[in-house]
């Protein structure tokens, strides 16, 4: 099969197939400070340009923002898939539990599926934080991932033991935020 890549116009499959025999890692994006969804998005963006199909889990959210809008331009590479019935602020609705238990399933099967070469876990430690399902559920879907789909975590308070299993962990730490002076959330760059 190698030796026929090699005579094969580079065409998206052929990419595919060639991006399949590398080996795809565990990032988690973490930390206090802004920053952690946009490097994803980011990841994501770069993916697709490479002619990679990615798949976007938004734990917690409910809400449409501007990168849904502009994502919606790729939707060849990227689907976004929402799981969450907003933000929590402490409290834990069976709703919200529910939304993020069948996040959780749906993400296993297209892990397993082979459509997607990376796979983006948005908020899923907040998930996991808040309970909406345990850290040991997230941890076999850790372990149950194909070695070539590359998996990427975000959101605050990541466990001990999922920083541990992941290959990279970058953890967002605020040096100095424009919002302690009182600036409000702005469309297209926070949201």
């Amino acid at each position: 099969m190698l030796f026929a890549l090699l005579f094969l116009p580079l065409t998206h499959h052929a990419l595919r197939i060639a991006v399949f025999m590398r080996k795809g890692y565990i990032q988690v994006y973490t930390g206090n400070c802004k920053g952690k969804t946009t490097a994803a998005l980011g990841l994501a963006l770069r993916a697709a340009g490479a002619g990679l199909r990615v798949f976007i889990a938004q734990f917690i959210k409910k809400r449409r923002c501007s990168e849904h809008k502009a994502l919606e331009r790729f939707d060849d590479l990227i689907t976004v898939k929402q799981y969450g019935t907003g933000f929590l602020k402490g409290k834990r609705p069976k709703a919200a539990v529910d939304s993020a238990r069948k996040g959780l399933e749906e993400v296993r099967e297209v892990i397993q599926s082979g459509e997607y070469d990376v796979v983006i876990l948005d908020e899923v430690n907040v998930a996991t934080h808040n309970n909406l399902f345990s850290v040991e559920e997230l941890l076999g879907l850790l372990d149950e991932k194909p070695v070539p789909v590359e998996l990427v975590l975000t959101g605050r308070h990541a466990d001990a033991r999922v920083i541990r299993k992941a290959d990279l962990v970058t953890e967002m730490l605020e040096i100095k935020h424009y919002a302690k002076k009182g600036v409000k959330a702005r469309q297209g760059i926070e949201w």
